[in-house]
């Protein structure tokens, strides 16, 4: 199985299911993946894994065949780390406030890394998880799917042209449906914010775009609807961001939009620079369905969704930049192995580090994702505090102006 990766996915939630599976399973389909592993808490997530991919080989952990189906094993993923051998890479979709440990296990363990945005809560980890990647050469990709997405990529050509000119201000809004606070997130919801898992996008959007690193953040958050529902977590997150060179952004976010709304995430981004303006509306892309069986869908076929394969039009291909951000680092991660294949130990390490020293400028790689996850800290911050100015240190840690 030479040039092929063996692949550990830690998390069986709703991402893993609609999203990072069906990638996995599709280049493997293209030969680029040998061993798929799925560590969950609950054997029930691996039976019912099982029951939407029943034509995929892979390995769940833990074993339901040995364990009551809702029993929690929220340590089994160390079993499957034991269980992946080279050239591995580990895959971490567990709740946000999950990450770092599961990302400094799998680096001690000599694998490489994807993680779902954000990489993690605290600076504080992110500079854990430099510090280890670096020791190690390890390749540790945050997924940030919206710099994939066309109209952001758009977005950065044009400004990298000099069409918008300098940087003035901004809005970005992303909210979606209650039923992700009090359903798919049910059990962690409280843990994190809308700002902290959908909003982040925007922060990453907008540094992606810019370069610009954020400066002082002011945010605001407000607890009316889920506190009735029994949750201890914001209904909606709203920061004002200041960047170098005094841009500001300001980022809109809420997770208790009503189920009757026809997306599932509204979302978009507006710029005005010196030169010019961009606006784009990334939820309605005028691609619209309405049927007996689905009712009214606005349909979104650029992030992740499926299309009948070229070759085989009775077999399914799923496409998007949903797809491509995962897509990427696995390609990413097969030519670190290709050009490091038979090297000493050592000799594999410099080479490594001399093919990241090159990625960390192209890709969101952790000393990109500290970007997120400092803003993300800051938020809270700032709403813990009343609402004051947070600045950050030369290390990106918030502080208080």
């Amino acid at each position: 199985m030479d040039g092929k990766l063996n692949i550990l996915l830690v998390g069986g939630g709703m991402i893993s299911e609609e999203v990072i599976l069906p990638t996995i399973f599709q280049e493997r389909r293209k030969g680029k993946i040998d061993r798929v592993l799925v560590a969950t808490r609950r054997p029930s997530t691996i039976l019912h894994l099982r029951e939407v991919f029943p034509k995929e080989r892979f390995e769940g952990y833990p074993d339901p065949r040995k364990s009551d189906p809702e029993s929690s094993h929220p340590d089994c993923y160390l079993e499957a780390l034991d269980d992946l051998r080279e050239p591995g890479v580990v895959v971490v979709a567990t709740p946000d406030h999950l990450h770092t440990d599961v990302v400094l296990r799998s680096i001690e363990h000599g694998f490489d890394c994807i993680v779902e945005k954000p990489l993690c809560l605290k600076t504080a980890d992110a500079h854990a998880i430099i510090r280890k990647a670096s020791e190690e050469a390890a390749y540790v990709y945050t997924d940030y799917h919206k710099r994939h997405d066309k109209a952001i990529r758009a977005a950065k050509y044009r400004y990298m042209r000099g069409d918008l000119g300098e940087m003035l201000h901004g809005h970005a809004w992303i909210e979606e449906r209650r039923e992700m606070p009090l359903e798919v997130f049910g059990r962690w919801c409280e843990q994190s914010s809308p700002f902290e898992y959908i909003g982040v996008h925007y922060v990453d959007a907008y540094y992606f775009i810019t370069g610009l690193k954020p400066v002082r953040v002011i945010a605001f958050g407000q607890k009316k609807f889920l506190p009735q529902k029994g949750k201890d977590a914001f209904d909606a997150v709203q920061a004002v961001i200041e960047w170098e060179g005094g841009s500001v952004l300001f980022v809109q976010t809420s997770w208790v939009l009503p189920d009757s709304n026809p997306n599932l995430t509204n979302q978009g981004l507006q710029l005005t620079g010196t030169e010019g303006t961009y606006t784009a509306d990334h939820a309605n892309r005028n691609c619209n369905f309405v049927t007996t069986r689905g009712g009214v869908e606005t349909y979104n076929p650029y992030f992740f969704k499926p299309y009948p394969d070229w070759d085989d039009p009775q077999r399914v291909e799923w496409a998007g930049y949903g797809a491509d951000s995962i897509v990427q680092p696995i390609d990413d991660i097969l030519r670190i192995h290709a050009r490091t294949r038979g090297l000493s130990s050592a000799q594999a390490k410099a080479v490594r580090r001399r093919m990241l020293r090159k990625l960390k400028k192209i890709r969101p790689l952790p000393e990109q994702a500290l970007i997120g996850t400092a803003v993300n800290e800051a938020v809270r911050l700032s709403i813990a505090k009343g609402s004051v100015p947070v600045v950050f240190d030369e290390s990106m840690r918030p502080k208080l102006s």
